[in-house]
């Protein structure tokens, strides 16, 4: 998707129609729109979202009064007042216009706003503008999905929300639309919706002994379904029990004299979490070792005894062998020795050279001991790593539990203090935060015993399955049913196979690219983890141990905004080497409301920087303030387009304020002639 333009009328701040603000793309990919505080830039990003998505940014207030007040104030009693936003963008060489309505009514009541409808029309070859055959939504979801909006159309200022505990599960999921595995989840849908019809099929045509293990069967799958729908009230539960606990330990921050406690806490549970990931991790390289290179420490006895041989064959001066039999049988056939003697058939030299012919024969057991002898170093070898990396392994293991139950110690200290601390709020909220704890704990319990559950049945509809292939059937259609259900059930464990693979190889490639850009960017010695949930962490690597880092509001920013890059790039790269079927499109903007907030000058610089080569196309609005100095230096050499966003204050005593760009100064905020409160939207020209 390429945005071309945007327009208002009676949007918010902007009365009536505005001009058009045309968008940069291409080498000078991004345009810049300066405006003050309340002047309509965050209107202006919504205006996007509203027109595409019908949504708004959380700092959007007041959703139900998208109409221009003075606009309103103009109209007459009953009198209906239109607001409407338009863009246009390409895509595929193809021009859209989507226009989004809304009307608002004026009474004496007060204002009532009306629904949006969506408008979309495209241009044809011709030049003519066509309504299109499927539903806008359909078309714009296609081309960019609504779940994706948020990465790029954004508040910056609140852009390290992204990065928040609770936005793991919708990342993972708007992370797998990106991959187009949505493609392979209806597969696997439909397959077993087929396959079930399958299986009613066989149970009216199967005999009484199909009939029953079909019904076993689906009771199996039935207990599944209400296993696995209570395991997403238990996700759900746990992530509202999370968002208490949080709340809880921000109050915790808030309260004089617990802070330095909660702030311990909050840190001792980060390097809780990572120690934790520390055992699993070496677990699984532990099981990964047993399970690939365990055989060779078995093999010892064997390569001993080979070793033993071959002394033997060279002690006895069989090995090694210089002469080949060819050499032998050249001598023989030609009947001369290499001295020149005559052999003669029969004679002693011709006997004595005949001889060495079973000893050159030994040449070729030599050379198969030489390579023998090569595969069995080989395999030491690989022995002695192995117990090393086991050794490795159960090393980190040890050392990690030992750390885990000096944190947990320390853990249980903490809350022993704030139980018994002297302020009743604090005593009150460390006992409501361990109420949650420990009904987080039994979530987590039966989560684990719902999973073994799961696991244990599956292993049943597995035998059953067998069984069912097994029997015994009478009928071709029996058996054409049953040959048509394995081949149904074949296809659901490869597609499974292959969305797990894929799934675990983008995440991969996405932690390192964010990983990139955030050193880059960042000056510190962190390095962004994303974990098999996309939850992304800071760690820091201090003698070899990982320990996750409380980032601060300036670094998950730009943690941010690296995970919105990497997406970008590795999304980019994704849709192109592979067939699968994501988002329409390799092609995508980044809209940015305050991309700067409050980050120091060389945070500041490194972005500006980075900023116009993370999207293909780049739409910033600043404050005056956000584009000082190193902001403008690095990105000038991008910019396509600038405008100026300048506010009609109707306070008669307002401070006039004014921005200049190219030696020509440009209003931001100015008297309003008419004391209404209004925005106007001006291009900046270079070419005065």
């Amino acid at each position: 998707m390429r945005l071309l333009s945007i327009r208002f009328n009676n949007f918010r701040q902007f009365y009536g129609k505005t001009p058009e603000i045309l968008l940069a793309y291409g080498e000078q990919n991004t345009t810049v729109i300066h405006g003050n505080n309340g002047s309509g830039k965050t209107a202006l990003l919504n205006g996007f979202t509203w027109v595409l998505y019908e949504k708004f940014s959380a700092a959007f207030s007041s959703e139900d009064q998208l109409v221009n007040k003075r606009a309103i104030h103009e109209a007459k009693l009953k009198e209906s007042v239109e607001c409407w936003v338009e863009i246009g963008f390409e895509h595929h060489n193809r021009r859209y216009q989507a226009k989004r309505v809304c009307r608002a009514y004026k009474t004496e009541a007060g204002v009532e706003q009306g629904k949006s409808e969506l408008y979309l029309q495209i241009a044809g070859d011709d030049g003519r503008w066509l309504l299109p055959q499927q539903l806008p939504e359909d078309i714009i979801g296609r081309i960019l999905p609504g779940s994706l909006h948020q990465y790029f159309f954004f508040d910056g200022e609140r852009i390290e929300q992204i990065v928040r505990s609770d936005k793991k599960a919708e990342i993972a999921e708007a992370t797998k639309t990106l991959l187009g595995v949505e493609v392979l989840n209806r597969a696997i849908k439909h397959l077993k919706e087929a396959k079930k019809t399958l299986e009613a099929e066989l149970v009216l045509i199967g005999d009484a002994e199909t009939q029953k293990m079909l019904k076993e069967q689906e009771k199996l799958e039935q207990e599944i379904t209400r296993i696995s729908n209570r395991q997403e009230e238990i996700d759900g539960e746990l992530a509202y029990q999370n968002d208490l606990k949080r709340t809880i330990g921000e109050r915790l921050l808030e309260l004089g004299g617990a802070q330095e406690l909660q702030l311990l806490r909050d840190e001792l549970q980060g390097q809780e979490k990572l120690m934790r990931e520390r055992i699993k991790e070496a677990q699984d390289e532990l099981k990964k070792a047993i399970s690939g290179r365990a055989y060779t420490v078995l093999l010892s006895s064997k390569t001993a005894e080979f070793r033993l041989i071959i002394e033997e064959l060279r002690s006895r001066g069989e090995l090694p062998i210089g002469i080949k039999q060819q050499f032998i049988g050249d001598l023989l056939e030609r009947k001369r020795c290499i001295c020149g003697a005559e052999l003669i058939e029969g004679s002693d030299a011709h006997q004595h050279v005949a001889s060495w012919l079973d000893k050159a024969g030994m040449a070729d057991v030599e050379e198969t001991a030489i390579r023998l002898g090569v595969k069995v170093e080989e395999i030491d070898k690989q022995g002695r790593l192995f117990w090393q990396d086991v050794d490795k392994q159960q090393g980190i293991i040890t050392e990690s539990r030992s750390q885990l139950s000096r944190i947990e110690t320390q853990l249980d200290d903490i809350k022993k203090k704030l139980r018994t601390f002297p302020d009743e709020d604090i005593m009150e909220l460390q006992k409501r935060l361990d109420e949650i704890e420990e009904k987080i704990r039994d979530l987590t319990l039966e989560k684990g015993a719902n999973r073994q559950q799961i696991e244990r049945i599956k292993i049943d509809i597995e035998v059953k399955i067998k069984q069912i292939a097994k029997h015994k059937m009478n009928e071709s259609k029996q058996e054409l049913a049953q040959r048509r259900i394995a081949a149904t059930q074949d296809s659901i464990d490869r597609l499974s196979e292959v969305r797990l693979r894929l799934e675990d190889q983008f995440r991969k490639s996405l932690e390192k690219r964010v990983a990139e850009i955030f050193t880059s960017i960042s000056f510190t010695p962190y390095l962004p983890k994303l974990s098999e949930k996309y939850e992304l962490n800071l760690v820091e690597n201090t003698g070899g141990n990982e320990t996750i880092v409380a980032a601060s509001t300036g670094e998950n920013q730009i943690l941010s905004l690296s995970f919105i890059g990497g997406i970008i790039d590795r999304v980019r790269e994704w849709i192109q080497s592979t067939a699968l079927m994501g988002p329409d499109s390799s092609t995508f903007p980044m809209v940015m409301d305050s991309p700067f907030g409050s980050l120091d000058e060389i945070y500041r610089r490194q972005i500006a920087k980075t900023l116009p080569k993370l999207a293909n196309q780049l739409i910033i609005l600043v404050t005056k303030t956000q584009w000082r100095g190193e902001v403008a230096e690095e990105m000038e050499r991008y910019i396509g387009k600038e405008y100026v966003l300048t506010y009609n204050s109707p306070k008669p005593d307002c401070d006039r304020d004014f921005v200049e760009l190219g030696g020509v100064g440009y209003d931001l905020v100015k008297p309003s002639p008419n004391n209404f409160e209004y925005t106007e939207i001006f291009e900046v020209d270079y070419e005065f």
